[in-house]
């Protein structure tokens, strides 16, 4: 028997773990992959690698570049320099600075739009959303039906999607005002979120995100134990039986460090509470394949293009450059978020490397379409996260059941990053979440 089991090495409970195991309690960490991370992938190519998964830190997530600095990774900037291209209301626009040069009025539709969520997000408790003011009327309405009363021009909605989309993987239809609102506070504001130089996609880790997670396991040691998928959870208020792998495992206390959706699939004996429950089913993941296209070197560059491209029509709607610091890798990053995901997914392999590579070169030219590599990670197919980035409230779900999020039942604890309060959704909010749990258990010794 040991005191505390960690069900899953993502970075919530890698860091669960860490803390516990720092101090002085006996902890085992069962994670159901052959590999650690998570929703943190870092695939091999040639002699280098891609991030398929979390690969930016930026301003603000103090949680992550503590650890780096203490780790002794650094971070180089995502590559930022010459104009951005952008397809939006029926225009291609080729820019520099923060947002496309669109006429004044949409712009000023843009702009009042974004102070007022910015403003009403500022008011959301991070601890507690459930009590912000207005929370019913909020939480009983989509963000989309919030959009749609602040946003009157077109182009303006089209935007505000084109950046939900890209925020939460999901459309503004099907997820909660409150929870969006929750969400922008939590990350620092509307700008914070979508900028790269200032904002979340400001920075890379030196060789790669998964190795930090690596990195922590390797520090773990043998207490985490890979291939065990955990089947069942019987409880009360003296011992946790886990049963993963064909083996069962006992402790004091047990964290669950998985992704909303992931946590309903095990079997809770006696059951959840209900209100624990219906949460869960409230909050599902958003949706996205991400795709690295390799090239011999970045040409977007010689064009004088930042490699950074958006649409609200295509498949690829968001585009970085995803390069190493020494542009070698050649890498453009690209996204098929949501509703293009889903219809992305019905394609057979070549179809939708024929498709992303046709939105490449109409963003970049032809040269796109000559990729010496391609790597693509539907997450929403992968067995134990079935979706990214993060899971979401639909409407009602917070105001009903809300405190459940992170309420322990017994000596069962809930973390990941959806649990956060600051940058949920974010490597840093899953930081957030594992010491949080970690402390709760310590705290009831």
């Amino acid at each position: 028997m040991t005191d505390v089991i960690v069900v899953g090495a993502g970075f919530a409970g890698l860091a669960a773990a860490r803390r516990l195991a720092a101090a002085g309690r006996d902890v085992l960490v069962l994670e159901a992959r052959e590999r650690v991370g998570g929703r943190v992938l870092s695939v091999p190519v040639g002699e280098s690698y891609v991030e398929s998964g979390g690969q930016w830190v930026g301003p603000g997530q103090d949680r992550m570049l503590a650890l780096l600095a203490e780790l002794g990774r650094g971070t180089f900037p995502t590559y930022d320099e010459g104009a951005k291209l952008a397809e939006l209301g029926g225009r291609r626009l080729r820019y520099s600075g923060r947002v496309p040069r669109l006429n004044p009025l949409v712009l000023a539709d843009i702009g009042q739009a974004q102070l007022r969520l910015d403003r009403a997000a500022r008011r959301v408790p991070l601890d507690a959303p459930w009590e912000a003011a207005r929370a019913a009327a909020l939480d009983g309405q989509t963000f989309g039906s919030w959009l749609r009363e602040r946003v009157r021009t077109p182009t303006g909605r089209a935007f505000f999607r084109l950046i939900t989309e890209a925020v939460w993987c999901a459309g503004p239809e099907e997820m909660s005002a409150l929870w969006a609102q929750f969400y922008v506070h939590a990350g620092g504001g509307v700008d914070s979120l979508i900028n790269t130089t200032g904002g979340a996609q400001q920075d890379r880790v030196s060789g790669g995100t998964q190795a930090v997670a690596e990195h922590l396991a390797a520090g773990l040691g043998e207490r985490v134990v890979l291939g065990a998928a955990v089947t069942d959870v019987d409880w009360d208020r003296s011992v946790v039986r886990v049963r993963a792998g064909g083996r069962e495992y006992r402790a004091a206390h047990a964290v669950v460090a998985l992704p909303p959706p992931a946590a309903t699939r095990i079997r809770y004996s006696p059951g959840l509470p209900a209100e624990r429950d219906q949460l869960l089913q409230r909050m599902p993941m958003g949706w996205t394949i991400k795709v690295n296209v390799v090239y011999d070197e970045p040409f977007w560059r010689a064009d004088g293009l930042a490699g950074q491209a958006n649409s609200d029509v295509r498949a690829v709607g968001t585009v970085f450059d995803g390069s190493h610091a020494d542009g070698t890798p050649a890498v453009l990053t690209g996204f098929l978020e949501a509703r293009h995901a889903q219809a992305a997914a019905r394609l057979g392999p070549k179809e939708r490397r024929e498709l992303v590579l046709d939105d490449l070169a109409a963003y970049f030219g032809p040269r796109a379409r000559q990729a010496q590599g391609y790597v693509e990670q539907d997450w929403a197919a992968e067995e134990f996260t079935r979706g990214c980035y993060g899971a979401f409230a639909t409407p009602h779900a917070l105001t009903r059941f809300g405190p459940a999020l992170r309420r322990p039942v017994g000596p069962l604890h809930w973390a990941g990053t959806e649990t956060a309060t600051r940058w949920a959704g974010y490597m840093d909010g899953a930081l957030e979440s594992g010491e949080r749990a970690a402390e709760e258990i310590l705290g009831d010794e």
